[in-house]
């Protein structure tokens, strides 16, 4: 009688990790670093809340909104993996009592100087919980770490200070990343098969002000135009002032996405000194000029802030003037709260909640023409569209301008992950805040 063969033990299920983010492209960037590492150890991460033996999630604290975002997440993780380990680093973990965590579940805090790190302090935490490795890696989707588009940080830290802004007391102050190891890491999103990339930071436009070896945004982009092949490289966030010349220049080269934000945050002289803003509403204005004037059609978008103390009605109209004049593309509007750790807390909160709301309102509502008008605008023409997803009817994905645009395709294999010409035929309701692009794909 031969001998049964040997029983093969099974092999432990690799362990999933959570890996979440909230807030900034900044965040995002941080994120999708941690996890290429924790895929390196040996994880599968996921992108959204799934049952998982471990979660990172990556905060924010920009608003009290953005607070409470990040506890409803915690407590989600807790209830979805009750004995998994929560490790939560970002701007909220990094002012959040430490009580309070603890008392939400969370089991080990990563500051954010320490946030490269991150998923050092989740193989620890995983190391030590019996039952990693028994979540279900089916059950969710496998993380992107950006295929089609990355998020690559230049810089974090800030040393303006505004009035109303936490974020220099969580992040720091300014640091830049030298330019040859942007550089590289370009060149190893690009090598993985990225399509396009996304410079953050949290002052991206004064990108190299800390350094004395000359550097600054203008010479990072020349660079990375000149050193890398990346497809599409896109740098949107800054600040009025730090629009030059030198630094439009860049944008002779197509693969520089034409999409500008420029936080506003209010169109009064008088309010924005209140905030300590280092613009005027006229140097504003001036500095969309530039643009336009050297990046035809370009996307500009905005940030405003209603109900700073003191605005006045007159403060309230001068902003929703400039605002109509400046013709964005899009707003983000955000009734002001006070934040702990900014100067803004100082000064007594004098304008009522029902007329923030109601100013937040209007300027809303403007939000939306301006948007439906700028897309409407972009009917009858051609555009490189990079298509992210495909639901088996409509391919979506975006303009370089930061349109979403959406395209029906019917046989063969869609062109996801690939710039397409798109004929732009119409626009249709997609689910956002504005309409979306309808598009007409041609075939690859």
């Amino acid at each position: 009688m031969s001998p049964m063969p040997a029983q093969t033990a099974p092999q432990p299920r690799p362990p999933v990790v959570a890996a979440l983010t909230l807030g900034c492209k900044l965040n995002q960037a941080e994120t999708q670093a941690a996890a290429r590492a924790l895929q390196r150890a040996g994880c599968v991460t996921v992108d959204r809340p799934a049952e998982a033996d471990a979660w990172l999630i990556n905060t924010c604290s920009v608003t009290h909104a953005a607070d409470r975002k990040a506890r409803r997440l915690i407590r989600l993780a807790r209830r979805l993996s009750p004995d998994a380990p929560v490790v939560v680093t970002g701007c909220y973990a990094q002012h959040a009592d430490a009580a309070l965590l603890a008392e939400l579940g969370v089991d080990a805090v990563v500051p954010n100087a320490e946030k490269a790190s991150a998923a050092d302090a989740v193989l620890r935490e995983l190391a030590r919980a019996p039952a990693a490795g028994s979540a279900q890696p089916a059950q969710a989707t496998a993380q992107s770490t950006g295929r089609t588009r990355a998020f690559v940080k230049i810089q974090e830290g800030c040393d303006d200070v505004c009035a109303f802004c936490i974020v220099p007391s969580v992040r720091g102050r300014e640091r830049a990343v030298p330019i040859n190891e942007v550089v590289e890491q370009v060149r190893e999103r690009v090598a993985e098969g990225v399509q396009e990339v996304v410079l953050t930071g949290t002052q991206p436009g004064a990108y190299g002000r800390d350094r004395d070896d000359g550097a600054n945004a203008a010479r990072l982009l020349e660079a990375l135009l000149s050193r890398t092949d990346a497809p599409r490289l896109r740098y949107s966030s800054i600040q009025p002032q730090d629009i030059t010349p030198e630094l439009l220049a860049c944008w002779q080269d197509a693969r520089l996405c034409r999409h500008f934000h420029l936080a506003l945050q209010s169109g009064s002289d008088d309010v924005l000194r209140r905030m300590r803003r280092r613009y005027s509403a006229a140097q504003f204005l001036a500095a969309l000029d530039l643009i336009r004037a050297a990046a035809a059609g370009a996307a500009i978008t905005t940030d405003v802030i209603v109900g700073f103390p003191g605005e006045s009605e007159d403060d309230f109209e001068r902003t929703e003037a400039l605002c109509r004049e400046a013709a964005f593309a899009d707003m983000h509007v955000f009734p002001y709260s006070p934040r702990p750790r900014t100067s803004g807390a100082l000064l007594e909160d004098d304008v009522a909640p029902q007329l923030k709301r109601g100013r937040a309102r209007r300027l809303r509502r403007l939000a939306a023409e301006q948007a439906e008008r700028f897309r409407a605008g972009l009917v009858g023409e051609t555009a490189p569209v990079l298509f992210e997803s495909f639901d088996g009817e409509r391919l979506r994905g975006l303009t370089d301008t930061y349109v979403p645009v959406a395209a029906r395709w019917a046989g063969g294999a869609p062109p996801l992950n690939r710039l397409t010409a798109v004929e732009i035929i119409g626009l249709t309701d997609d689910g956002g805040d504005a309409p979306a692009a309808l598009g007409r794909a041609a075939a690859p």
